[in-house]
C-alpha cells in the first residue's frame, strides 16, 4: 500500500493544530484566549531577550576573553576577574559607588517621605497637584542635561549658589573640585533629580492607607510621632522597600553626572564603577575586561537588593 505523502503528513497536522485551537468547546476557549495573552506579551519579551537578557549573556561570554576589536579574541578564563582585584581604579570606583550609594538613596528616601506626608496634609486639591508636578518634573529631564544644568550651579567662581553665599557674607565652597565634597554634591544633585519618583510613590501609599487601622489608632490615643512611626510608616513599609530597592538598582549604575561634571575628578574622587568599566571598554578598547567589570556591577545590584529583601522579610506588612 502506498504510503502517505509528506505533504498530506503536514496538512494533516496544521489541521489538527487547527481543530486542537479552534475547537467549539470551553477548552478550546481558554486555548484561544492563552495563544491572544502569550501574542501580546511577545513584543515586551522579546525587547526584554534583545536588549536586557541578551547583552547580559553577552557579556557573561565577553568577560572570558581578551579583545580588542581589532584583534581575534583570546580566551583567558577568569585573568579578568582576577585583573580586577588588584585595579586600583575598580577599587577606587568601587568605594566612590557606595559612598555615593548611601548618600542619595537615604536622602531622596527621607525626604521623599517627608514631602509626600507635608504635601498629604493639604486639603486644596489644585495644590496637591501643583506640588506633584513641581517635584515630578526634574526625573522628566535626562541625566546629561541635569548634569550640565548643575555644573553651572554648583560652580565654585561663576556659579550662582556660591555667589548668594558671598552675599551672606560666607567663603565660596568648593563643591566639585574637593575630594571630600564632591560625591556629596552629585548625591544631592541626583536625590534633587529622582525625589519626585519616591515622592509619589509615598503619596500614593498615603492615600490608600486603611482608614480602619487609622481611626483605631486614633481610638488608642496614638497620635504625632508616635502614630508615624507605629502605625504611618508600618504600612508604607511596601512602599518604602520598593523606593530603597529601586534607589539602590539606580544608585549603583550612576554615570550621568560624575562623567559630564567632574570627568571622574578631582584625582580619581567621584570616579564610579560604571564610569571606570566605560573607560575600559570604549577608551582602552578592553571589551572583555569592560565586560568583566560589568558582570561585577550586575551581581552586586543582584546580591544587595537579594540582602535588602531578605533584611526587610519580616518588615513588610501588606494590608
Amino acid at each position: 500500500m502506498p504510503g502517505n505523502s509528506p505533504s498530506s503528513n503536514n496538512i494533516g497536522g496544521i489541521g489538527g493544530i487547527y481543530h486542537w485551537l479552534f475547537q467549539d468547546t470551553m477548552e478550546g476557549l481558554r486555548r484561544r484566549r492563552a495563544l491572544l495573552g502569550y501574542l501580546f506579551l511577545l513584543p515586551t519579551l522579546l525587547g526584554i531577550f534583545i536588549f536586557t537578557a541578551g547583552p547580559i549573556f553577552v557579556s557573561f561570554g565577553l568577560s572570558l576573553y581578551r579583545w580588542n576589536i581589532f584583534k581575534p579574541p583570546d580566551f583567558i578564563a577568569l585573568d579578568n576577574f582576577e585583573r580586577l582585584l588588584a585595579d586600583r581604579r575598580v577599587i577606587v570606583g568601587l568605594g566612590n559607588t557606595l559612598k555615593f550609594t548611601v548618600l542619595a538613596v537615604a536622602s531622596q528616601v527621607s525626604l521623599g517621605l517627608i514631602l509626600a506626608l507635608a504635601v498629604h496634609r493639604i486639603n486644596r486639591i489644585w495644590l496637591r497637584y501643583y506640588f506633584r508636578t513641581a517635584y515630578f518634573l526634574p526625573l522628566l529631564m535626562s541625566g546629561a542635561s541635569v548634569a550640565v544644568f548643575m555644573g553651572y550651579i554648583f560652580h565654585k567662581e561663576f556659579g550662582p549658589l556660591n555667589y548668594y553665599l558671598t552675599l551672606l557674607g560666607l567663603p565660596q565652597i568648593p563643591w566639585l573640585t574637593n575630594s571630600d565634597l564632591v560625591m556629596i554634591s552629585i548625591a544631592i544633585i541626583s536625590a534633587w533629580r529622582n525625589l519626585g519618583f519616591t515622592f509619589l510613590i509615598f503619596l500614593g501609599g498615603l492615600a490608600n492607607l486603611s482608614q480602619e487601622v487609622l481611626d483605631a489608632a486614633d481610638v488608642d490615643g496614638a497620635q504625632g510621632l508616635r502614630r508615624l512611626w507605629s502605625v504611618v510608616i508600618p504600612l508604607l513599609s511596601p512602599q518604602i522597600l520598593f523606593a530603597t530597592v529601586t534607589g539602590v538598582i539606580g544608585a549603583l549604575q550612576v554615570f550621568d553626572e560624575p562623567y559630564i561634571m567632574t570627568r571622574g575628578g578631582p584625582g580619581n574622587a567621584s570616579r564610579t564603577l560604571v564610569m571606570v568599566m566605560y573607560e575600559h571598554a570604549f577608551k582602552d578598547i578592553e571589551f572583555g575586561y569592560g565586560s568583566a567589570i560589568a558582570i561585577v556591577v550586575f551581581l552586586m545590584i543582584l546580591a544587595m537588593s537579594a540582602v535588602q529583601m531578605w533584611l526587610w522579610r519580616n518588615r513588610v506588612f501588606y494590608q
